[in-house]
C-alpha cells in the first residue's frame, strides 16, 4: 500500500464514541505535513462516510485512492481501495480499541497490519502506520481550507476526471462529489389491520395511489410500484427523495393504507445516484392509462 493510503486513514480518529457516532468535524479537507497529500471527507449518514485521497500537481487533482468508513453491527471499519493495487479491491481493517488511541487492525494484510490514530486537536491528528513487530512510520495531518497549491485556488470541478461533468446539473439534483447521495428506502408488507371490509379497503387504497401522485409531485417520492408474489408478505416499495427515515416516516404517516395499518413497512437509508429523480419526466410521457 502507499503512503496516500494511510493519509485517509488518520481522520477517522474519532470514529468511535460512545454512541458509535462518525465524527462530523472530519467533514472537509485536510493536509498531510510533508505537503503532499490531500484528502476531502464527506458524510453520508450516523454510519457511513466517504473520502478520497489526492495529489495536487500543476493546478489538477489527482485522486490517488477512495474510502468508506463505516459502521455496522460487528463493528467500525476503515476500508480504502487504492487506484492500481489489489486489483482495485477494498481492504478491510477492524477497530479493535478506541481508548486514547484508535487503533484499526488486519492481521492478514500484508502491510500494515495495523494503524493507530490520536487526535491531537480539533485540527490535528497523528497517525501510525505499523508492519510486524510494529516497524512502519508515522506523521500528522492538518485540517485546511479549500486547497491551495502555489498560491492559485484549485476549482472544485478539478476534483473529478469526468469529461461529460455538468456542474449545473450537479447542484440542481445536489449530489455529492461522486454523483452520489442518500434517500430512503421503503419495503411496504403487509399491516397488522386484517379487516376484510371492502368497501373500507378500497377508500384506504384510493387514497394510496392519490397519496403517491402527491408527494411525486412534490418531488419527495421518486421510485413506487407493487412485487410480485412472493414468501415474505412485501407489497411494494418506495424511494424517498429525503435522506433521514424520520422524514420517511413523517411522509408515510400521509399514506391513507399505511395509518390504517393495513400496509406496515421497513425502511433502510439507501445511497445512490444523485441523477435518479430525473427518469421521472420520461416516465410520465410513456403511460397510456393510470392505475
Amino acid at each position: 500500500m502507499t503512503k496516500a493510503l494511510f493519509v485517509f486513514a488518520l481522520v477517522i480518529s474519532g470514529f468511535v464514541s460512545a454512541q458509535n457516532k462518525l465524527p462530523d468535524f472530519l467533514v472537509g479537507t485536510w493536509l498531510s505535513e510533508d505537503q503532499t497529500t490531500y484528502e476531502h471527507w464527506d458524510k453520508l449518514s450516523a454510519t457511513s462516510m466517504k473520502g478520497y485521497a489526492y495529489e495536487v500537481r500543476n493546478g489538477e487533482i489527482e485522486v490517488k485512492e477512495y474510502l468508506d468508513l463505516v459502521q455496522r453491527k460487528e463493528g467500525a471499519f476503515y476500508i480504502p481501495s487504492v487506484i492500481g493495487q489489489n486489483l482495485g479491491k477494498p481492504v478491510e481493517f477492524k477497530l479493535t480499541s478506541s481508548d486514547s488511541t484508535f487503533v484499526f487492525e488486519n492481521k492478514a494484510h500484508d502491510f500494515p497490519k495495523k494503524v493507530c490514530y490520536k487526535k491531537l486537536s480539533d485540527t490535528e491528528i497523528f497517525v501510525q502506520v505499523l508492519g510486524d513487530k510494529n516497524s512502519g512510520f508515522s506523521f500528522k495531518m492538518k485540517k485546511v481550507k479549500p486547497t491551495v497549491t502555489a498560491g492559485k485556488q484549485v476549482k472544485q470541478e478539478n476534483t473529478t476526471a469526468n469529461p461529460k461533468y455538468d456542474k449545473a446539473l450537479a447542484e440542481k439534483l445536489k449530489g455529492d462529489d461522486y454523483g452520489m447521495k442518500t434517500y430512503v428506502f421503503v419495503a411496504l408488507k403487509n399491516g397488522a389491520n386484517t379487516t376484510v371490509d371492502e368497501k373500507y379497503i378500497d377508500s384506504c387504497f384510493a387514497g394510496h395511489m392519490a397519496n403517491i401522485q402527491r408527494l411525486v409531485n412534490e418531488g419527495k417520492l421518486i421510485v413506487a410500484g407493487p412485487f410480485g408474489k412472493n414468501d415474505l408478505t412485501y407489497r411494494g416499495l418506495f424511494i424517498f427523495n429525503v435522506a433521514t427515515k424520520e422524514e420517511a416516516e413523517a411522509l408515510l404517516k400521509t399514506d391513507p393504507a399505511v395509518s390504517s395499518k393495513l400496509l406496515g413497512y421497513d425502511l433502510i437509508v439507501w445511497y445512490g445516484s444523485a441523477a435518479l429523480p430525473e427518469y421521472l419526466d420520461a416516465s410520465d410521457k410513456i403511460w397510456r392509462k393510470k392505475f
